[in-house]
């Protein structure tokens, strides 16, 4: 096998019950076979400044988190991911397989609460140093289909899962712009195919960016 890179930043985005999860998990197995050094985390979260902003914004029960409010407490959370988590992984030589970025931040806040996409990039940028992943994988699904699959899950849904159905159309619509905007950078893959199919797209990519 030729030797591989060393680090890469790998985020996984796509509303919510478009299958991230499940493809994260199975592009993780694939590198625990491959020996490839890894780091898993997610957004909101990942740390435990992270972690305790992640259960202010989602979950009921807090009384009213304005949009605004919730962006910076998401910007925040990411700040603090950067410096703690994804930059010391990648330093190190690892790949960082993260579960959402900026690009939620700009579809959910900026777009699905409407307060202006450019407005909650130009605060993750300030956030985040301006680090982007070197690869996006963007799991497109109609909100109509995501809805159906997070309704036969077990538990409640959070706050923003919970949003009306034009919310979600909206954030939609932020997720792909924001991949046409960089072709180069995104994998966008329709999210209602086999699992199985959907990985192996993800893992050829992948491979590319792994021998780069």
């Amino acid at each position: 096998m030729n030797q591989l890179r060393r680090g890469g930043f790998i985020a996984f985005e796509g509303g919510d019950g478009a299958g991230k999860t499940t493809q994260l998990s199975l592009l993780e197995s694939w590198f625990v076979e491959r020996g490839v050094p890894y780091e898993r985390t997610r957004e909101p979260g990942g740390t435990p400044i992270g972690e305790r902003i992640r259960s202010l914004v989602l979950e009921h029960g807090q009384g009213e988190v304005d949009p605004r409010t919730e962006a910076l407490l998401f910007a925040a959370s990411r700040a603090a991911h950067v410096v703690q988590r994804i930059r010391p992984a990648l330093e190190s030589g690892r790949f960082v397989l993260c579960d959402r970025y900026v690009d939620s931040s700009v579809a959910y806040q900026g777009e699905g609460r409407q307060i202006g996409t450019e407005a909650v990039a130009d605060v993750n940028v300030f956030a985040t140093g301006g680090l982007q992943p070197d690869l996006t994988v963007l799991l497109d699904l109609e909100p109509a289909a995501a809805r159906a699959r997070r309704e036969g899950r077990e538990g409640t849904s959070d706050r923003i899962e919970s949003a009306e159905d034009a919310f979600h159309e909206r954030l939609r619509a932020a997720f792909l712009a924001r991949a046409e905007a960089e072709p180069e950078r995104y994998l966008v893959l329709a999210a209602d195919g086999a699992p199985e199919g959907l990985q192996k797209q993800i893992r050829a990519r992948v491979e590319e960016l792994l021998s780069a």
